[in-house]
């Protein structure tokens, strides 16, 4: 589950600095902009590209994208929480990474309980 939870992870940090949960294509808004735009310019926000450039200066983010990704990170917990049981129940057989297991778990998003649902609603 260590691979599952650095997943979630990279994918809640990213999708709170950046849009709605789960929707890692769009360009990065709100208190993570300016540091983005500043520090990760060139970078698309695509395959965690951006979280990545977005750690690497971490040191040098404002106070207001720490806030926002310390966000992230306890929205992680939350949602490792709620959808540990439907990862081992409906994509257990998904190999982890690159975003696969969150395609598996939006693909059965009907099936999904309702503490897990939640956190893909935007």
């Amino acid at each position: 589950m260590k691979t599952l939870r650095w997943m979630l992870v990279v994918v809640a940090i990213f999708c709170l600095i950046s849009s709605p949960v789960f929707s890692q294509e769009r360009e990065v808004k709100g208190a993570c902009k300016a540091d983005a735009e500043k520090f990760c310019k060139d970078v698309e926000p695509v395959h965690g590209k951006m979280v990545q450039c977005m750690k690497q200066h971490e040191a040098e983010l404002s106070p207001a994208c720490k806030e926002r990704i310390a966000a992230a990170k306890e929205k992680v917990k939350e949602c490792e929480k709620e959808c540990e049981p439907d990862v081992e129940k409906i994509c257990k057989d998904i190999k982890p990474g690159q975003g696969r297991i969150v395609r598996c778990l939006k693909q059965h998003q009907a099936e999904l309980s309702a503490g897990c649902s939640e956190c893909f609603k935007k």
